[in-house]
């Protein structure tokens, strides 16, 4: 359901933390652009800055330097008064359906308490058939509307965070590991609940996994990141066709294949992850690429558009070695 407007533009985001070590580079120098209506997923291991990634776009966490531009406007230079309009729009559904859930409150007051912070609907009654309409929306009984977050599973309790992501009509998501934390069959109904509302509702979505297989058939475009850099860049199908990175290429070799006759060879990384503190102006994969030339370990490679719509940051990415 996507068209040509550029609904979020990220141009050389850094996010640096103060460390007693030094500054640790959580974010360096991320850059793409999110067309209206489109999803697009951000894979990588745990610790190479993809949730940070999010949480810096939504202004969660203030960004140390780059631009964030959200439909035409430049969100870091909103005032908080003017930000905490915006965030009608974007919102973030989070990885731990249970812990993002306030215990102490009902179904109702959970998905209502948007509505009335933001006072989008002041009157009680309109308030509630809201509510209910939300929780139809996303599949929830009404018959739970009374319920509290531990009296139901982990679907049921995503399913509410989605219904108050949606209670102020937005037109873009942060996605962060929202089926991580689910069973698999529970995470097929949640990323299908997801499909339908974009198609509904015109959404577009960041969503943040560390499972490519997850986003294989739900994002449009896939950007690969490691240590805090984007490596890789592509449309999904062409990511999972010819993957130009050495790193997007073991992920891709660790996705589980059903059928026992054909096994494909899995690419098993060796040695150290690079530390994010204080990084040296070099590929942050070549102590684990096993194809690191000289030039890795001394010089940083850019990311580079090798094809129509396919980036890659590697030096080796155009030579037929990789």
């Amino acid at each position: 359901m996507s068209n040509e407007k550029v609904l979020l533009e990220v141009k050389d985001l850094k996010k640096y933390f103060s460390t007693p070590k030094g500054m640790l580079h959580a974010v360096d120098g991320v850059s793409f652009s999110i067309k209206e209506g489109e999803t697009l997923g951000i894979v990588g291991e745990s610790g190479c800055g993809k949730s940070t990634t999010g949480r810096v776009i939504l202004r969660l966490l203030e960004a140390t330097d780059g631009e964030i531009l959200f439909d035409g406007k430049d969100i870091r230079a909103l005032s908080k008064r003017d930000m905490r309009d915006m965030r009608k729009e974007m919102q973030i559904i989070f990885q731990d359906p249970f812990s993002s859930l306030d215990p102490r409150k009902t179904v109702s007051e959970i998905i209502a308490e948007p509505l009335k912070i933001n006072k989008i609907i002041t009157n009680k009654e309109a308030r509630l058939n809201r509510v209910l309409e939300l929780m139809e929306t996303v599949g929830l009984a009404e018959r739970l509307i009374n319920a509290y977050p531990h009296e139901l599973d982990g679907g049921r309790r995503q399913r509410i965070g989605i219904a108050r992501a949606l209670a102020s009509n937005p037109k873009f998501i942060v996605c962060d590991e929202p089926v991580s934390a689910l069973d698999v069959s529970i995470q097929a109904q949640i990323l299908n609940l997801m499909d339908e509302l974009q198609e509904k509702l015109g959404l577009t979505y960041i969503f943040i996994t560390h499972d490519l297989s997850v986003v294989n058939h739900f994002a449009d475009h896939i950007a690969v990141m490691y240590l805090g850099k984007l490596v890789e860049k592509a449309p999904t199908e062409d990511l999972f066709d010819t993957p130009l990175h050495p790193y997007t290429r073991a992920l891709l070799s660790a996705i589980p294949v059903p059928n026992l006759r054909n096994k494909k060879e899995r690419i098993l990384l060796k040695g150290e992850i690079g530390s994010p503190v204080n990084p040296e102006p070099i590929c942050r994969f070549a102590n684990r690429c096993p194809l690191a030339k000289d030039i890795c370990r001394s010089c940083e490679p850019e990311l580079q558009e090798i094809k129509p719509g396919h980036f890659v940051a590697c030096h080796l990415a155009e030579s037929s070695a990789v």
